[in-house]
């Protein structure tokens, strides 16, 4: 109620100031417009009036004729602004009185005009005569001028009273909402003081004391700030625990599968490589027909197939100690895309490589990088099934908590990778192949890691996708590999 009454009076404080401005407004413009251009053309008649005085006078002491033609100037001059003031004048008294003058100043023109026959006439002593009674007539046209005029001037302060009248109610309004104004704010300010704020401080000081960096005090940004706390402490916690599950439940994963792969792995691939030597010496010796043929390549393809399953958990369960030298980044690109020529062109797959200019060497292992990129290419050719477009783009920047980095992005134009298993792709054994072993990428991911950089996914489903690998320069030989 009290903010609908503030409202209220703020609301009929500026309608009353709007009406106020237009009836100012208003007043103005009728001034302008109509009392000053008529009181204007007052003030000109009677000049033009004024300006005939004395040249019959003096026609009658010299005779000259030039008297007479500056006095029928001034007479057209006169007549010009009785029309006007004709046109300007707005009421009937104005109209009413200019015909008198109007009619009069015939009267007086026609005296005139015989005062100045009998001068030309010679009969001077009958002119003068004559020439008294034309200037009582001028006299009394004056007085009407002057009337005339003195209208406009009670007009113009018949204006200024209202006026005056206007901006005096309108004072005692303003006075009168500002009372109303400060009476509500002073009912508004107790109501926040006693039903808002006072429950504030209470529930701030309960919660514990006001912080310094605040300043002064205040409950309000306080209890908010502790809230906010709270509440990221909250959200904070949540996603830790998360975190805390999926590591551990990984962990134990990772674990149980290290222990499974070192023994199988060995128990396998002894026996598996000699059953790939006497598959192969079978091959050769035998005279199969295309059927068989076809047959002992689908079992040894199988074969191989497992071997490499059989690499990948042993490179994941124990990954080889890095090899360090120098070598320039552009070298190892350069060489992965040599190393998968024939399958990128078995794939219809063209590779772009955009470089400014060859990258400085660092210290690295070549091999473990290229492992990176074929495995990265790799994907996306299997991505990519009918073929297309993978670009390698090779830059340096500035990174503030590691200094000058290396990054290389790796690009294709492909179906993109869904949103919904993007976090997941880097976790081991996730794999979307029906033959895959979903250690790939988690390889690579952790290749990048013991290098000290990271790798980032960039992907929008059917868009493509983008690998971006950042790699801090490391120029010194005394290196160790990240825990």
């Amino acid at each position: 109620m009290i903010l609908a009454a503030l409202l209220l009076t703020t609301l009929t404080g500026g309608l009353v100031t709007i009406w106020h401005t237009r009836a100012t407004e208003s007043l103005f413009s009728r001034l302008i417009e109509k009392n000053l251009a008529s009181f204007q053309a007052a003030g000109e008649l009677e000049n033009s009036l004024l300006r005939q005085k004395g040249y019959l006078t003096y026609y009658f002491l010299d005779g000259n004729p030039h008297w007479l033609q500056q006095l029928a100037h001034y007479t057209q001059n006169f007549q010009s602004w009785l029309a006007k003031a004709s046109t300007s004048a707005y009421t009937g008294d104005m109209t009413g009185l200019l015909q008198k003058i109007a009619s009069d100043y015939q009267g007086y023109l026609k005296s005139r005009q015989d005062v100045i026959t009998l001068y030309q006439a010679g009969r001077r002593q009958e002119g003068a005569r004559l020439h008294q009674e034309v200037r009582q007539k001028f006299l009394a046209i004056y007085d009407l001028c002057e009337r005339y005029k003195i209208i406009h001037e009670d007009s113009i302060a018949q204006v200024r009273k209202e006026s005056r009248k206007q901006a005096r109610f309108i004072n005692s309004l303003a006075l009168l909402a500002i009372f109303m104004v400060v009476g509500l704010g002073i009912l508004l300010a107790y109501t926040l003081i006693r039903q808002i704020l006072g429950p504030i401080h209470r529930l701030a000081q309960e919660s514990g004391p006001i912080d310094a960096d605040i300043g002064l005090p205040n409950e309000v940004k306080a209890l908010s700030r502790r809230v906010t706390t709270l509440m990221q402490n909250m959200d904070l916690t949540q996603s830790q625990l998360e975190r805390s599950r999926e590591s551990l439940l990984q962990s134990e994963k990772l674990a149980l599968v290290g222990k499974l792969a070192a023994g199988v792995a060995h128990s396998i691939r002894n026996p598996l490589t000699s059953v790939k030597m006497r598959l192969f010496s079978v091959g050769r010796n035998l005279v199969l027909n295309p059927a068989q043929k076809e047959d002992l390549e689908v079992i040894s393809e199988e074969i191989r197939h497992i071997d490499t399953i059989l690499r990948d958990f042993l490179e994941f369960s124990k990954p080889p100690k890095l090899k360090m030298q120098r070598v320039s980044l552009s070298d190892v690109v350069d060489s992965a895309i040599t190393l998968l020529k024939q399958r990128l062109e078995s794939y219809r797959v063209q590779v772009e490589v955009k470089r400014s200019e060859r990258m400085p060497e660092v210290w690295a292992d070549p091999e473990q990088l290229k492992e990176v990129i074929v495995n990265l290419m790799l994907n996306a050719c299997d991505a990519m099934a009918t073929g297309g477009l993978i670009t390698v783009r090779e830059s340096k920047g500035q990174v503030a908590s590691v200094g000058q980095v290396a990054y290389l992005i790796i690009s294709d134009n492909g179906p993109g990778i869904p949103a919904s298993i993007q976090d997941k792709i880097f976790q081991p054994f996730f794999s979307t192949k029906e033959e895959g072993t979903g250690l790939g990428l988690s390889i690579v991911s952790r290749i990048i890691e013991e290098h000290g950089g990271h790798i980032q996914l960039r992907s929008r489903e059917g868009e493509g996708a983008a690998f971006m690998i950042t790699l801090p320069y490391r120029e010194e030989e005394s290196w160790e590999p990240s825990s």
